[in-house]
């Protein structure tokens, strides 16, 4: 039956083949599962409820493409990136309740479904320039470094220089330092799930030498707290407009361009430089937000990391079923996720963050009227704290650019829209 709906031999695949790319993907991501939660704790979430809302958010978005896009070996998760945005930009920062976030997250993803079924889709991934789309993945990385930094206890607040060195004298501290170096180690050895290795090898030296508490391996599945919990009204207010905006951007043009990496890799582009059933793939990504934010999670992307399974041969929809599955059965993993010490959770996040970074060797360096549009992204998200923040500015700065250099001619009326909206939002 599997064999019939997926096609193996068309695809030049087979059921065993799809398997192990399905548990390779997969642990290049399961950390996700750990991580997520303890961002979004931050942010005023219950860290159970969101435990339970990942693993399932990320089951039902990849058993979506696997069936819907099933010519797909994605997984799909809560994206890093855009959880540290809502937990620190948006409660935190803003001072908005996680119901309200979930509602701005449930209004992008809704918005992201109906321009997946329209042509507009192509037309928004064409209209960016290549620049500012890797600027701002860069200065994800660097917003999610300094947080990353900030949980590992490396980096600390200070009143005038506004952080400082954290205190490396503690062993828990170190201990957290050394994850994330043996993390690129395993890595450079081509190590699959290296990542996830780290975070529990790292843990139980903390356990064992009682610089964490161990809370045990399984244990009931966490109710789910956020379900449902989301707050229409303040998403749709003047106040959230800049918040649903960054959410929808982020996610569209990660989710292309993840989706394009894979098909590269997966020998998904025509003659044309078109990507085959990239259509498919995206109305699965954004209903899977869409699911994730009524479940109780942030946005739901394609990640990256499917590469790795593809890698190893995964070439249909019946990989991401098997992520999906994987993702089932640690439901019950909540002690586990509550037993790691979050300085070794940091370690993981500046590891990911180190990933977003190494795009801007593709910048048009040479062009600085492009660079540095992507430079100011890169620099201002984490100075200020803020995604939307740096996204304003940098097409803020591109638009003026083009204009006082009289070479306004070719560029996207989006470009105008978004920095028109952009001053609007500093404005008001």
């Amino acid at each position: 039956m599997l064999d019939k709906y997926f096609e193996y031999k068309k695809h030049k695949t087979s059921f065993k083949t799809e398997v192990t790319a399905g548990v390779t993907t997969f642990l290049t991501m399961a950390y996700i599962m750990f991580l997520n939660p303890v961002i979004l704790a931050d942010g005023g979430f219950d860290f159970g409820g969101v435990f339970t809302a990942t693993v399932l958010a990320t089951a039902i978005a990849c058993f979506i493409m696997g069936f819907y896009g099933k010519t797909w070996p994605i997984g799909l998760a809560p994206g890093m990136g855009l959880n540290a945005f809502v937990a620190y930009g948006v409660c935190l920062g803003m001072g908005h309740t996680p119901a309200e976030a979930l509602g701005a997250v449930l209004v992008a993803g809704i918005l992201f479904v109906i321009i997946s079924l329209t042509p507009i889709r192509a037309w928004i991934i064409n209209s960016i320039p290549k620049s500012l789309k890797l600027g701002i993945g860069a200065g994800i990385g660097l917003f999610l470094a300094i947080i990353g930094l900030e949980i590992m206890g490396v980096v600390a607040d200070h009143p005038v220089t506004l952080v400082t060195l954290g205190n490396l004298k503690s062993p828990i501290v170190l201990l957290a330092a050394l994850a994330f170096v043996v993390m690129i180690v395993l890595e450079k050895k081509k190590v699959k799930g290296n990542i996830i290795i780290g975070i529990i090898v790292f843990s139980a030296i903390a356990w064992i030498f009682g610089l964490a508490k161990f809370n045990g391996v399984v244990g009931a599945i966490p109710p789910m707290t956020h379900l449902f919990q989301f707050d229409l009204g303040a998403a749709l207010s003047a106040s959230m407009a800049t918040v649903v905006f960054t959410l929808f951007f982020v996610d569209f043009f990660d989710t292309a361009g993840t989706l394009t990496s894979v098909a590269n890799v997966a020998g998904k582009i025509d003659s044309k430089g078109r990507v085959q059933d990239i259509e498919k793939a995206m109305l699965s990504d954004s209903v899977g937000t869409v699911a994730g934010a009524v479940m109780g999670t942030t946005t739901v992307t394609s990640y990256v990391e499917s590469g790795a399974g593809v890698k190893a041969g995964g070439r249909t929809g019946m990989t991401s079923l098997v992520i999906g599955v994987l993702f089932l059965a640690c439901l019950f993993f909540a002690p586990l996720a509550t037993s790691l010490p979050k300085e070794i959770d940091g370690a993981a996040l500046v590891y990911v963050a180190v990933l977003f970074v190494r795009n801007i060797v593709d910048i048009e360096w040479e062009d600085i009227a492009e660079s540095a549009p992507a430079v100011l992204a890169m620099i201002a998200m984490p100075l200020t704290y803020s995604i939307s923040n740096g996204i304003a500015m940098a097409f803020i700065a591109y638009a003026l650019i083009k204009i006082l250099s009289g070479k306004t001619q070719g560029v996207s009326p989006a470009i105008w829209v978004v920095a028109v909206l952009s001053v609007i939002s500093f404005a008001v």
